[in-house]
C-alpha cells in the first residue's frame, strides 16, 4: 500500500510541474521528450543489474517493452488532439476513466474479487472521476465529427495500464522493474525524437534550451511514479483492479485539492462533489479489495 501512496503522491506532484510550465512558458512537448530521456538514463542508472544491451533485447519483456514506448508517446499525442478537438475536460475525463478497462481485465483475466461493494466503489469512483474533471468555464461538447481521438485516447490510457500490469507480472524478473522501466522510457524518447525531427523538418516547432529544465523537471518524479506503480502492482496483497482504481481517483483527488491551495483554482459544485463521491468509492474499494 505504501508503494500505491508514493507513486499517487508522485503523479499528482507532475500537476503542479505541468503548471509551471504554463508560468514559466515551456513547450510541453518537447519538454515530455526530454523528460522520457532523463527518466531513462535515471533507470539504467539506479539498475541494480548490469547494463546489457544484448541482454536486454533478449529479455522477454523487450518487445513489450517497445510496444508501450510507443503508446507512451502516442497517448501523449492523442491527449494533445483530444484537447484541441475536444476540449480540456474531455480529454482529461476520457483518459482517466479508462481505469475500467484495467479493472475489468484485473477481474476477468487474474480471476480478482468483485463483489457488490466493490463493484459499487468502483462504479462511484468512475463518478467521481467524472464529476471532478469537468470544468464549467468553458462548455465543452463531445463532437461526433472528432469522437475518433477521444475513443482512441480511452484505448490507449486502458491498454498502457493493463500492458504495464501483465508485463510486469508475467515476465519481468525480481529486482528488473528499473530497467524494464528505463527501456519503455528510451523508446519514448526514441519515438519522441522522431516525431520532433519530422516538425522541425516541416518548420512547425523550434527547439529552445529551458525546454531541457522543464524535461528534467518532469522526468525525476515521472520515473519514479512508474516505477512505484509497478511495485505496487505486484504486491500480492494488492489486486490490480483496487490498485488502478485507487491510484486513478487517489491522482484526481490530490491533484485537484494541489490545484485548490497553491494555484488557487476554483472548483464548482460538481467538481466538491467528485471529491466526496471519491473518497466513499476509494473506502469501499479499499474495505473489500
Amino acid at each position: 500500500m505504501i508503494y500505491l501512496f508514493i507513486s499517487i503522491c508522485i503523479s499528482s506532484f507532475l500537476f503542479v510541474v505541468f503548471k509551471l510550465f504554463e508560468v514559466l512558458k515551456i513547450n510541453t512537448l518537447q519538454a515530455i521528450i526530454i523528460n522520457y530521456l532523463v527518466a531513462s538514463i535515471l533507470g539504467f542508472y539506479l539498475s541494480d543489474i548490469p547494463i546489457n544491451l544484448q541482454q536486454i533485447t533478449q529479455e522477454s519483456w523487450f518487445y513489450g517493452a517497445f510496444l508501450l514506448g510507443i503508446l507512451f508517446i502516442s497517448v501523449f499525442n492523442l491527449m494533445a488532439l483530444t484537447s484541441q478537438r475536444n476540449g480540456l475536460s474531455v480529454a482529461s475525463v476520457a483518459s482517466k476513466m479508462s481505469l475500467v478497462i484495467a479493472v475489468l481485465f484485473g477481474i476477468v483475466y487474474y480471476k480478482e474479487s468483485a463483489n457488490y461493494i466493490k463493484v459499487m466503489g468502483i462504479v462511484l469512483a468512475l463518478i467521481a472521476v467524472y464529476l471532478t474533471s469537468i470544468k464549467e468555464e468553458k462548455k465543452e461538447v463531445l463532437k461526433k465529427s472528432s469522437l475518433l481521438f477521444p475513443v482512441l485516447l480511452f484505448l490507449g490510457s486502458g491498454f498502457i495500464d493493463t500492458s504495464l500490469k501483465f508485463i510486469e507480472t508475467s515476465y519481468v524478473r525480481e529486482g528488473g522493474v528499473p530497467i524494464f522501466s528505463a527501456t519503455i522510457f528510451a523508446f519514448a524518447f526514441l519515438f519522441g525524437l522522431l516525431f520532433f525531427v519530422v516538425k522541425i523538418v516541416k518548420g512547425d516547432v523550434q527547439f529552445h534550451y529551458k525546454n531541457v529544465l522543464g524535461g528534467i523537471l518532469l522526468g525525476v518524479p515521472n520515473y519514479f511514479s512508474i516505477v512505484y506503480l509497478l511495485k505496487a502492482l505486484s504486491a500480492e496483497s494488492m489486486q490490480s483492479s483496487t490498485a488502478f482504481t485507487l491510484n486513478n481517483v487517489g491522482i484526481v483527488i490530490l491533484s485537484t485539492l494541489l490545484g485548490l491551495l497553491l494555484f488557487k483554482e476554483k472548483l464548482s459544485a460538481k467538481n466538491w462533489l467528485g471529491v466526496l463521491i471519491a473518497i466513499v468509492g476509494v473506502y469501499l474499494v479499499f474495505q473489500n479489495g
